[in-house]
């Protein structure tokens, strides 16, 4: 019998901390290999960690809400000689050298490889990432570093410090805040501190809501869109009558047949990654110094659950038929509504289309999912009065709203893609539609 620590895991590349947002399994119980443990929330997804050995949990390291980086010690477990051999011994040299101060080049291998957010952190506080010293694995620099240096760095700044507005201070009212100092305080505020340092203050009748590392990495990736990204927005309104005389038409065999509802959302999705192919600059990223045009089409689908928004991705989609699309449609929105999504599920989007429709929405001005160029809403589909051929109708009217990187997009090749889409969806019928 030997007592082995199981690790905080690295689930996704980029991915250098995680939070244990509950335990599965207490102290006492016996597990065996691959059973889950623990669920663990990242800035990517949510996942289940699966036990390494078979054996009787002797001890929880870290409590439920807790956030530590990847290969830190999750738990103890006591395990039979056999599961031992499975387990990789330290190297006692390795061991040694750590033991004495001493890192070979090996254990800072991880140390200038900094995720997005680390970037993002040290670029809006003006921090040489080379100058701090990183606690992850193989000397990574997390987040936390970062964070932790800010506040050491904020912390001093306020006991040397004499307030520039002291004078309004003096006279109970807030300084007045101007050009980059403003900027800076609404970043400060998105981060969950003030720019003085301190939390929000909060009165009676106020709920603290703890941040998740799902609403953490949504906040983070949306301060960074709209930081970094210079967005154009536009809206086309199409009449999509025919769609839904269509659908109606089909969905009740589709059901009996195929097992999953036919909603208009692969319609729409479909008409997309077809005019995506048309107009490849839509399906593109700026990376810098060049434009980078994507050759698959995998669209990003943003998907809501009770507390938080998640973007998985339908690979390969300008591959799929209508009902491809409709079933892949249909196992995302169960993964999130189950809490299955792995890192896989959210990786390599294009191109994100963002459902606003379902819940009522005829207007809106969506976030790019970074690093796209593009994210179009798909709206409510109204009935509305309007003229065909010089005759007042009522037709079923949908907006289409998208928004655009300027650095790579134009509203010239934008009008164009939203033309074309819109030249799909309205004629749409079952001569020129195949659902197969």
């Amino acid at each position: 019998m030997s007592i082995e620590k199981m690790a905080m895991p690295q689930l996704g590349e980029s991915v250098t901390e995680g939070t244990i947002s509950q335990w599965l399994v207490a102290v006492g119980d016996t597990v065996n290999k691959y059973d889950p443990i623990a669920e663990v929330t990242t800035d990517k997804v949510n996942a289940e960690v699966p036990s390494s050995f078979s054996g009787r949990i002797t001890a929880l390291l870290v409590q439920e809400g807790d956030t530590l980086p990847v290969g830190e010690p999750i738990c103890s477990i006591e395990v039979e000689g056999a599961d031992r051999e499975s387990v990789k011994t330290e190297d006692p040299l390795k061991k040694e050298k750590l033991s004495s101060g001493v890192q070979d080049d090996r254990d800072q291998s991880m140390k200038k490889r900094y995720s997005p957010a680390v970037l993002r952190l040290a670029q809006e506080n003006d921090i040489d990432l080379e100058q701090l010293t990183g606690s992850g694995r193989s000397g990574r620099i997390t987040r936390k570093d970062v964070q932790n240096y800010i506040d050491s760095v904020q912390s001093t700044k306020s006991e040397n410090e004499v307030p520039a507005n002291k004078e309004a201070e003096d006279q109970g009212q807030p300084g007045r805040l101007t050009g980059a100092a403003c900027f800076s305080e609404a970043v400060a505020q998105a981060a969950g501190k003030t720019g003085t340092g301190q939390s929000s203050r909060t009165e009676a009748g106020d709920v603290d809501v703890p941040l998740t590392g799902v609403r953490r990495a949504i906040a983070s990736n949306m301060l960074r869109s709209k930081h970094e990204i210079p967005h154009a927005w536009t809206m086309v309104e199409v009449d999509v009558t025919s769609l839904v005389n269509y659908r109606n038409q089909i969905k009740k065999d589709f059901q009996q047949k195929e097992g999953t509802k036919l909603t208009y959302l692969p319609f729409f999705i479909k008409a997309i990654v077809t005019a995506l192919k048309d107009f490849p600059r839509m399906n593109s990223t700026w990376a810098g110094d060049r434009i980078i045009e994507k050759k698959a089409v995998n669209i990003s689908l943003a998907v809501s659950s009770e507390d938080a928004l998640y973007v998985p991705v339908i690979r390969n989609a300008d591959e799929k038929s209508i009902k491809g699309i409709a079933i892949a449609v249909d196992e995302l929105a169960k993964k999130v509504r189950n809490n299955r999504l792995s890192p896989d599920d959210m990786h390599g989007g294009t191109f994100t289309v963002n459902n606003t429709g379902s819940f009522g929405s005829i207007q809106s001005q969506p976030i790019i999912n970074y690093p796209q160029a593009a994210i179009l809403s798909v709206e409510s589909i109204v009935k509305r009065p309007v003229v065909v051929n010089n005759m007042i109708a009522i037709r079923d009217m949908v907006n289409l709203c998208i928004s655009i990187d300027h650095r790579v997009l134009d509203g010239w090749i934008t009008g164009r893609f939203l033309a074309r889409v819109k030249e799909l969806l309205e004629n749409i019928s079952p001569d020129n539609t195949p659902i197969y």
